[in-house]
């Protein structure tokens, strides 16, 4: 009913306050995948900022080079992340947490290198990065904007559903048994680092989706645009969200959009420097994010009613 209820509204606001939502929205189906990377198999990641930038080339290389309809952009996107997400998870996913923290920075420095290598330049534009067109939507009634939004909508809608049937599976069991203790899962017959593998290759779906979802909203993608930084970003996005709740990727996604906003207009020239502080605030107020701080705020109302 939340979904329906945002897809509606929608139609109520200018363009310009819809297209701000669709990054809000794209953001949330990216921290849904960390939150099954990070917060339910208890991995640590810093690759998002690439497996995010593998759906964006992914869509504008197939534009670019096929005559196919740019919404095979999304399954080609689905299945490169999936598959280099996986792959990362089949290496990292042997190690502990520091030698995952090195191997996936390895992989988001080297992203965008990679893309200005001279061999592949004629396919990713090198440097100067490509430009996509956004697909046509299905009727004149709708802008490009809302016809984004309305996307991302189901698409983050599609993925809260199977997301919230993974963890409540067996499957899901077993990741949290190889989060919480790995030999004592190894020890129930559960192979750990396949479905630590698993867990990476879901997240880089959903990663390399809102990749390709991004690139389409801004017509461009680039070797700068997939930087650290990014990764950074969505850490941060993720722990105030809330790492353990699908509901803290949503309040996360929100906070990467609008947060700074407020803090620029705070700030007066030091609303990075504010912007930090108020982050590290928020993280040692709130441990478990929004998410965690409203449970624990529902919990103790429900103690107090009579």
């Amino acid at each position: 009913m939340g979904f329906v209820a945002a897809a509606a509204l929608s139609f109520c606001f200018p363009d310009f306050v819809v297209f701000r939502f669709t990054q809000a929205v794209i953001w949330s189906i990216a921290l849904m995948g960390l939150v099954i990377l990070c917060g339910i198999s208890g991995q640590f990641s810093f690759a998002q900022s690439a497996l995010f930038g593998i759906g964006g080339y992914g869509a504008a290389i197939l534009t670019a080079q096929t005559p196919l309809s740019p919404y095979a952009g999304l399954a080609l996107a689905l299945f490169l992340g999936f598959v280099s997400g996986y792959g990362v998870g089949l290496v990292a996913g042997r190690h502990n947490l520091w030698t995952q923290a090195l191997i996936t920075y390895a992989f988001a420095i080297a992203f965008p290198q990679f893309l200005r290598w001279r061999p592949i330049e004629q396919w990713t534009g090198g440097v100067q990065g490509l430009y996509l067109d956004f697909p046509t939507p299905p009727t004149s009634l709708l802008s490009n904007d809302r016809w984004a939004f309305l996307m991302a909508l189901a698409i983050l809608a599609a993925g809260t559903w199977l997301a919230h049937n993974l963890i409540h599976s067996r499957s899901g069991r077993a990741l949290r048994a190889s989060r919480d203790h790995d030999l004592a899962a190894a020890a129930q017959g559960i192979r750990v680092p396949q479905a630590r593998a698993t867990a990476s290759g879901i997240a880089g779906a959903y990663l390399a989706v809102a990749g390709c979802l991004s690139a389409w909203q801004f017509g461009f993608v680039g070797p700068t645009s997939y930087n650290f930084a990014l990764s950074v970003q969505m850490l941060f996005g993720l722990v105030i969200g809330g790492m353990h709740s699908l509901g803290g990727a949503i309040l996360g996604g929100l906070f990467l959009q609008f947060f700074p906003d407020v803090t620029a207009g705070l700030g007066k020239g030091f609303s990075a420097l504010l912007y930090g502080v108020l982050l590290i605030a928020a993280m040692v107020a709130m441990p478990t994010g929004v998410a965690g701080a409203l449970a624990r705020l529902a919990a103790w109302l429900k103690l107090r009613r009579p």
